[in-house]
């Protein structure tokens, strides 16, 4: 029987692993798949031997915090695939966990395969040398990655988004005047975005009453808090429901990441927001060598959405650029998006999964 070992750390990467895991089942439904993963990836056929709520932390402060627990558990899911060798060891996302898991394992012979690039066109270039001695084959989302690669001989393929398969651009959208606000899914992210998205969402309700607003939480780790910081404010709240919410959604205020790519796919327009400790802001901010944070306009390569990074992410600029979505004609930003939804759409699921499985017995 052969066995794939996966590692995804993240609510992005269970997302994408879950089609990863639904592809792969449907070419060998006998195909063992177990390792670290959450709800979507378990209920698409992965054994979750540990959950992902474990790791899903954001920034260099956040990550010290809890890196005794990380190490630990590192150490044992490289313990027990040492002990229990798969085919293949597939890491999704999450680079700074993942490659350490990947290069111990390919030290004992073990194929190493890596989905999802790492930001390295973007910022911390250096670690393709790290990525070369970690992992036998990345599997690119985005095309222009594997031209990075390329440069650095190390063997990479763009199989498209698995997310452009799942979501695809709305048709017949009737504005509402809904406004959608999703501050992440890290506790950390959450707890530094939502105060400023619920101040913004206050100054736009007072500017514009017809207003409705909802806040799409990725998970109930922080609905009581949650709840609590809404108060009497007039704000629906949701768990695991942004795909069904974004597809209603006027505008939406949301944490740059898998999200903001996410309601390009549906061609949702957005104000992205991103907020760091001021430590980890001071460390990325002399890193980053990518002239925009949010996917939608790295991948087209201009200012398609407005990107508020820092002190800049405060409630009253967040609802002025809200607002000015609002009352404009979002006819041509749509149209990009669509561009991007088929830029990334190439039945990536199944065509990655033919390439692992193809990878597994070369």
């Amino acid at each position: 029987m052969t066995k794939i070992a996966i590692s995804a750390a993240e609510t992005s990467g269970d997302l994408i692993g879950s089609t990863l895991v639904q592809a792969l089942k449907s070419q060998d439904p006998e195909l063992q798949i177990e390792g670290l993963c959450g709800t979507k990836m378990q209920q698409t056929g992965c054994d979750k031997r540990w959950d992902m709520g474990l790791v899903n932390v954001m920034g260099f402060t956040e990550v010290l915090k809890k890196l005794p627990s990380l190490l630990k558990l590192r150490a044992a899911i490289v313990r027990y695939f040492t002990d229990n060798r798969p085919d293949v060891f597939i890491g999704i996302d999450a680079p700074d966990f993942n490659f350490v898991i990947e290069k111990r394992l390919k030290d004992q012979g073990i194929k190493t395969i890596h989905f999802v690039s790492p930001s390295v066109w973007a910022w911390r270039q250096s670690r393709v040398t790290k990525i070369k001695k970690s992992t036998d084959l990345i599997l690119c989302l985005f095309p222009f990655e594997v031209d990075f690669y390329k440069r650095h001989n190390q063997r990479a393929i763009f199989v498209g988004h698995p997310l452009a398969e799942k979501l695809t651009p709305r048709t017949k959208h009737t504005p509402g005047q809904e406004v959608l606000l999703m501050p992440g899914s890290r506790s950390s992210e959450v707890k530094r975005l939502l105060p400023e998205l619920l101040l913004a969402a206050a100054i736009m309700s007072e500017k514009k009453p017809n207003l409705k607003f909802h806040l799409a939480l990725a998970n109930d780790d922080l609905l009581d808090w949650a709840q609590a910081l809404v108060g009497s404010q007039s704000i629906d709240i949701s768990v695991d429901q942004a795909h069904i919410k974004m597809q209603h959604a006027d505008i939406v205020l949301v944490a740059s990441g898998t999200a903001a790519l996410e309601l390009a796919l549906v061609g949702v327009p957005m104000v992205v927001v991103y907020k760091l400790s001021a430590m980890s802001y001071f460390v990325a901010s002399r890193l980053v060598k990518s002239q925009y944070i949010s996917l939608p306009n790295v991948i087209a390569d201009k200012p398609l959405v407005p990107e508020l990074i820092q002190d800049d992410a405060n409630a009253d600029n967040i609802a002025t650029q809200a607002l000015k979505i609002l009352t404009s004609d979002q006819t041509n930003l749509v149209a990009e998006f669509q561009k991007i939804h088929q830029q990334l759409c190439l039945n990536a699921s199944e065509e990655t999964a033919k390439l692992i499985i193809e990878f597994i017995h070369e």
